[in-house]
């Protein structure tokens, strides 16, 4: 055999270049897995088909169970309305199947265990409405537990226990996103499902108060959890030019941290944007009186490369360049989400 031959026989058989980083967007299942919502016209339509998106969870009015069950009425007749370009998504393969349908995938959830008030039976009623996800605790205290900025830290109570139980039973996530350290603790410990920290950040990389310990974030993943990274500057760094390299320090910390398999991506904000919907009146000044001064709440709160509804085409691109391959870049994101909603809700 010639040199000629086998360097021929090489390119042949040889290991092949993967795919470019826009193809492979194009095929993956992508999550984000806390996305704001808000109106859902024609408008919003073009900007998702602008994202890429596959799915999103979505967070609804969580005041008591009444506005619970009111919010979720109202879902079911935004799907009915826009049912040719948004679809419930209630089992793990609802999201391949919009994005085979060419929909987006909504999951509807709730950020605050304040939807159950002080009946476990409501979690089945909730769920027997489409809740597929709910974050235990808010920043403050409820009749589960503890926030992450409330004063005390003392885990979940008695009925947050239960609760916990009951959502295992059900199939609804347990999201430990706002909850305080010991209650995030508790959430994993006794819960026989997997939970999630469907939105946060590392706090090792930046010290915030909604930002989870490595020693919370190894125990998630080692009960076969996932924890979605949320993209608001002022969570991701100190200052106000937090940038897209901060955001990825995040994701490569968690990656370390947690594994390849347990890492996905979150906004915390709506496909469109901050910049594009809402003013620093509309949006930071209420958070100022909503939020303690240890949220470090601050304006603008955007990353600019993350603002945009191409944002997670921009991450991958960014992921493919630290040396991320193809299959993992796919997992971050939303393969890890579809693999966790299989063991949590069934497929």
């Amino acid at each position: 055999m010639t040199r000629r031959d086998f360097v021929a026989l090489g390119a042949a058989f040889g290991p092949q270049s993967p795919p470019s980083v826009a193809g492979m967007y194009e095929q993956a299942l992508v999550f984000d897995a806390l996305s704001v919502s808000g109106e859902w016209d024609e408008a919003a339509r073009e900007v998702w088909k602008r994202s890429g998106y596959t799915a999103i969870h979505t967070s609804l009015s969580n005041r008591n169970f009444r506005v619970a069950v009111r919010d979720l009425a109202r879902w079911r007749e935004i799907f009915a309305a826009r049912e040719s370009w948004l679809t419930p998504c209630l089992r793990a393969s609802d999201v391949a199947r919009a994005k085979r349908e060419g929909k987006l995938g909504v999951m509807l959830g709730f950020q605050n265990g304040t939807v159950v008030d002080d009946d476990v039976e409501n979690l089945r009623r909730l769920h027997a409405s489409g809740a597929r996800s709910i974050q235990l605790t808010y920043n403050s205290r409820n009749l589960l537990g503890d926030g992450c900025t409330e004063r005390t830290n003392a885990g979940l109570s008695d009925f947050g226990v239960e609760c916990v139980e009951r959502m295992n039973q059900l199939g609804i996530v347990v999201d430990l996103s706002h909850c305080g350290e010991q209650t995030s603790a508790d959430g994993i410990a006794f819960s026989r499902k997997p939970p999630a920290f469907t939105h946060t950040m590392c706090k090792a990389v930046y010290d915030h108060v909604r930002a989870k310990s490595d020693k919370l974030l190894q125990a998630l993943s080692e009960k076969g959890g996932v924890t979605g990274i949320a993209a608001l500057g002022y969570f991701v760094g100190p200052t106000a030019e937090a940038s897209l390299e901060d955001y990825l320090r995040h994701i490569d910390h968690a990656v370390k941290v947690c594994g390849i398999d347990h890492v996905g991506l979150a906004t915390d904000f709506s496909i469109r944007g901050i910049e594009a919907t809402e003013t620093r009146e509309s949006w930071y000044v209420p958070r100022t009186q909503i939020f303690k001064p240890s949220y470090r709440v601050r304006w603008p709160p955007w990353i600019p490369e993350l603002d945009k509804p191409e944002r997670f085409r921009t991450v991958a691109e960014a992921l493919a360049r630290r040396g991320y391959p193809a299959a993992d870049i796919e997992k971050i994101l939303g393969g890890n989400w579809v693999r966790y909603f299989q063991d949590v809700f069934g497929g």
